[in-house]
């Protein structure tokens, strides 16, 4: 938990700086014609999905604080939805298992953001030595 009281406004400003390459990837893998297959566990569509919103999502929350939370999730949603109807003009199908995947996954990154946001600092701080 030494991480939070210390490092708190690196992981911030982290989040803030990694978003954007990371919106970058997530528009480019939505709308490239023929998108490269990862290996490992994500052999699902709706795992990429999942986890590409999630990341967004945590690293947009981080970024904007807990004053921003609604506004987070509904751009991020809104950009899932988005990126789905313009997939069908690049040759690909947008699903509504891909934006119900990409809701949830925005969801949970919001979620455990803003859980770490919250976290007393109380409980993670050292307690002073006498």
């Amino acid at each position: 938990m030494f991480f939070h009281g210390i490092f708190l406004p690196w992981v911030r400003r982290a989040g803030a700086v990694l978003f954007w390459p990371a919106l970058a990837v997530v528009i480019w893998g939505e709308l490239t014609p023929h998108p490269p297959k990862l290996a490992g566990p994500w052999h699902w569509d709706k795992l990429d999905h999942f986890t590409a919103y999630f990341g967004l999502s945590l690293l947009a929350t981080l970024a904007s604080g807990l004053r921003r939370l609604v506004w987070v999730f509904l751009a991020v949603v809104a950009l899932g939805g988005g990126l789905e109807i313009l997939q069908t003009l690049v040759g690909r199908d947008g699903e509504w298992g891909d934006f119900l995947a990409n809701d949830l996954g925005a969801l949970l990154g919001l979620g455990v953001a803003a859980a770490y946001l919250v976290m007393p600092r109380h409980l993670v701080e050292t307690p002073p030595r006498d």
